[in-house]
């Protein structure tokens, strides 16, 4: 399909025709050989899943096969199957537990597998923290930064990436707004190149190996919307396999506002019109390398190989199109939590332990063997345990990405003047986010753990608040001297506590107010006695209230 209007990904096998892309396609699935697809980015899924045979001259996975069904009986037969898979006869091929169609069973069982009881610990936790995220965000936030790097239980990683990313909060704040744009036609010149991508997504994943499938039809609705909901920006072919990635793990709603956050908040500008950004991030990228491996750096510089001709694919995709599937999940795992940077340490250990010793450059004597060096990655650097722990142990921190930001920019303002593209900045991670964009949060409302009878004035917001205690002691003292009015004669009114205890000593006088003489003496009797009882017990309620 070649460049669209420019911002095809330009991958290391250059581009091409629509109609050469498609047969090109199905020329690897017969061959079972890598080749590049429209603009680069159709590139085999044998590197994203295992591969499924197909019969010489079959379309099976593509738009054509159910296109040129022969009559309508056949049709309505595909659709009534269960799957999209199935609708393209691979129903008896075995599916592995990220989706993919396997063959062989070698390919099924190379995959590291966690302990299931290990598995169920760190779900235990993960749902912890997903309960309490504000919390766990604020105060422990490197453990999560940990907990990713250890990987997400593949039960919770829809939901984690959701919170990381901030693409919950943006939900919350734009209720409806996905069902507004998914009800609105979208523009047909974004619709035709869309529907078109389409199919090249994944194509032996069970939800996209079927045209018009669920998962196909979801693909739309997201690429859709965003067009709708960026038109200045439209559609890029790279965004296709970012949303297809998503959508493996979460409902269409949910990909589409993560696929937001990251076009604006992870990534911005990549998937703009000039793709100024992953120019400015190539330059970057080629800097970096000189203080990790100089040996890849200086092979590259003798080579005059461009940075776009190897990079743009791994960033604009975040290598989705380049590793095996369980170092891309564990690779998006930290990048959600952690940004652009991880990105940049994939990049780098690739480039580090692809070219970085002499013996591996005496495979790559020019510029087309470099470029193939690069395309066809030894298994051992892309596994996931070594990857996962040589992109934790980089020492690559945001500080130095955006100080060799400002480097690159400055040089590129020099060269080829200002950028046409003002992109918002780049937010470092899901804490940079979070911190930028705070979800929204209840009112707080009055719960007081005091609760003051009703005669009781409270103090004005002016006057100084009154200790507990002597609030305490004036409100006895108040209803004491009242009781006390009402008695016939002071000579003749019992001994009462101040502090109205039950327990007190009974021969306690207490001093009338007035006269501050004695009131109460041993001589009083049984009835008035038995009044000043009911009112230390009343006093004693009244205490208990404040307790």
């Amino acid at each position: 399909m070649g460049a669209m209007h420019g911002r095809g990904v330009g991958g290391v096998g250059g581009g091409r025709e629509a109609e050469a892309a498609e047969v090109a396609e199905v020329a690897e699935v017969a061959a079972g050989a890598e080749a590049a697809g429209a603009a680069g980015m159709a590139k085999s899924s044998g590197e994203n899943g295992p591969r499924a045979p197909a019969a010489a001259g079959s379309l099976s996975g593509t738009r054509e096969n159910l296109a040129q069904a022969p009559d309508a009986a056949t049709a309505d037969e595909l659709s009534s199957l269960g799957s999209d898979s199935e609708a393209n006869g691979f129903a008896e091929h075995r599916i592995d537990k990220f989706g993919f169609i396997v063959v062989s069973q070698g390919a099924e069982d190379a995959l590291e597998e966690v302990p299931l009881e290990v598995l169920r610990q760190r779900e235990s936790k993960w749902l912890d923290m997903l309960n309490n995220w504000d919390k766990w965000m604020a105060k422990k936030h490197k453990k999560i930064r940990l907990r990713c790097q250890k990987g997400i239980p593949p039960s919770l990683r829809g939901r984690a990436w959701q919170y990381l990313s901030g693409g919950k909060v943006k939900l919350q704040q734009n209720p409806g707004k996905f069902d507004e744009l998914d009800r609105s036609p979208g523009d047909p010149k974004w619709l035709d190149v869309i529907e078109r991508d389409l199919h090249r997504q994944f194509p032996f994943h069970e939800m996209f190996v079927s045209r018009g499938g669920h998962g196909q039809q979801d693909l739309f609705r997201v690429l859709k919307a965003y067009t709708l909901y960026r038109p200045e920006e439209g559609y890029c072919q790279a965004q296709a396999p970012i949303a297809a990635v998503l959508l493996m793990h979460m409902p269409a709603e949910q990909a589409f506002w993560c696929l937001v956050q990251i076009c604006e908040k992870y990534l911005p500008g990549y998937y703009s019109e000039k793709l100024e950004a992953i120019q400015l991030d190539g330059e970057i990228l080629f800097s970096l390398l000189q203080k990790v491996s100089p040996v890849a750096h200086k092979h590259l510089s003798r080579q005059k190989i461009d940075p776009l001709l190897y990079m743009t694919e791994w960033f604009m995709c975040a290598f989705a199109r380049t590793l095996p599937w369980s170092s891309v999940l564990r690779v998006w795992d930290m990048f959600f939590c952690e940004g652009v940077k991880i990105i940049f340490r994939v990049g780098l250990v690739l480039l580090k332990h692809a070219l970085g010793s002499p013996e591996k450059l005496k495979a790559c004597q020019g510029q087309y063997e470099t470029i193939e060096q690069l395309r066809s990655l030894s298994p051992k650097i892309t596994q996931e345990a070594f990857l996962v722990q040589e992109v934790v142990e980089l020492p690559l921190t945001e500080r130095q990405i955006e100080r060799e930001h400002l480097i690159q920019l400055r040089r590129w303002q020099e060269t080829r003047g200002e950028l046409q593209c003002r992109s918002p900045p780049r937010l470092h991670g899901a804490k940079a986010i979070l911190d930028a964009e705070p979800g929204p949060r209840g009112a707080l409302q009055p719960s007081p753990s005091i609760r003051l009878p009703p005669d009781i004035p409270l103090p004005s917001s002016k006057a100084k608040a009154k200790p507990l205690k002597q609030a305490q002691k004036e409100q006895k003292q108040t209803k004491a001297s009242g009781h006390l009015d009402k008695l016939p004669a002071p000579s003749q009114t019992t001994a009462v506590t101040a502090a109205g205890d039950a327990s007190a000593p009974q021969n306690v006088t207490l001093k009338d107010p007035a006269s501050q003489g004695p009131v109460c003496q041993d001589s009083a009797p049984q009835d008035l006695a038995h009044h000043c009882s009911q009112e230390s017990l009343t006093s004693q309620e009244s205490e208990d209230t404040y307790l």
